[in-house]
């Protein structure tokens, strides 16, 4: 079906058609193949409207939970890592273990019971064998207790701060502690031991005990100090015997060098003298044979059986 359009004459005389049978409120809903289209806003709110809350919830519940595993498994890990880091830092810094002359002294203190000793008895004047033994092996004792004693006193600051300041993981401070407990109850027991011996020894054992121990480890280091001075004096001795024996044995092989070196040139002036005799011989020889030869030619043609004189005439 056909519609008539109307010709409007522009301005510029240009001429444009109007579709008469166009409607103008016409609402084109229709793509070039005839298919209407659908309202994406329209059909997405109605999707959302439909969808029940309760999936939106059980979503995020998962969510977040996944989320909390994960942030407490890294947490575990880190935590793991970090007593990891701290134990294989210290090593076994705190396990301690008293010195065997703990055990030493018991031994001679219930030998010194057995023949009599009591605790308490002042050694007077003239002290016992057994109060002397006795007080030998305490000393001695309490000796070999310094080093762990120190150790603790110095490790006890830093140990704390890094509690204090939760740097430091629970199995090694419960190390330190256990340490520490078993290292004071130590240094309480050998004061006892030290007022059963002498009464009032123990407010000077330990003091004693520190002086006794430096003056043992100054004279162990002078020992090592005198070693390695030996050590060094025989390392000079064996490094100039080597020297001088070095020294020698370039000085005879130069000298032997030298002998090689005329023997060889001697050996050749000797070839060489050789080699001009042997060719001065066989000079010699050549010249015999060339003299011989001259002689027998000439007999050949000067003797009876040559030629004579104008035989052809």
């Amino acid at each position: 079906m056909s519609t008539t359009g109307e010709a409007t004459v522009n301005p510029d005389g240009s001429t444009t058609f109007d579709d008469a049978g166009a409607d103008a409120n016409f609402d084109n809903t229709t793509d070039g193949s005839g298919i209407p289209n659908m309202d994406e806003e329209t059909t997405a709110e109605e999707i959302i409207k439909g969808t029940d809350p309760a999936l939106y919830l059980a979503i995020a519940v998962v969510c977040f939970a996944v989320i909390f595993v994960f942030i407490q498994i890294r947490k575990k890990r880190k935590s793991d890592e970090i007593d990891s880091f701290f134990s294989n830092l210290d090593g076994d810094k705190f396990n301690l273990q008293l010195p065997g002359s703990v055990d030493d002294y018991y031994e001679v203190k219930e030998k010194c019971e057995k023949a009599g000793w009591e605790p308490g008895q002042s050694s007077g004047a003239q002290p016992s064998p057994h109060h002397r033994a006795l007080a030998q092996a305490l000393m001695k004792r309490c000796i070999d207790d310094i080093p762990i004693v120190t150790h603790i006193q110095r490790e006890s600051p830093g140990m704390n701060k890094l509690y204090s300041q939760s740097m430091c993981s629970v199995n090694q401070w419960k190390s330190y502690q256990a340490a520490e407990a078993m290292v004071s109850a130590e240094v309480e027991e050998v004061r006892a031991e030290a007022d059963e011996i002498e009464p009032g020894w123990s407010q000077v054992i330990w003091r004693q005990a520190m002086q006794y121990s430096q003056m043992l480890k100054q004279k162990e280091e002078q020992a090592k100090k005198a070693q390695a001075e030996q050590q060094r004096a025989i390392a000079a001795q064996q490094a100039a015997a080597n020297e001088k024996n070095n020294a020698e044995k370039a000085k005879y092989d130069a000298i032997k060098a030298k002998v090689d070196a005329e023997k060889a040139r001697l050996a050749n002036a000797d070839q060489a003298e050789k080699d001009r005799a042997a060719k001065a011989e066989k000079a010699a020889q050549e010249l015999l044979k060339a003299e011989e030869r001259e002689k027998q030619s000439k007999a050949a043609f000067g003797g009876k059986g040559g030629m004579k004189k104008g035989f052809l005439g």
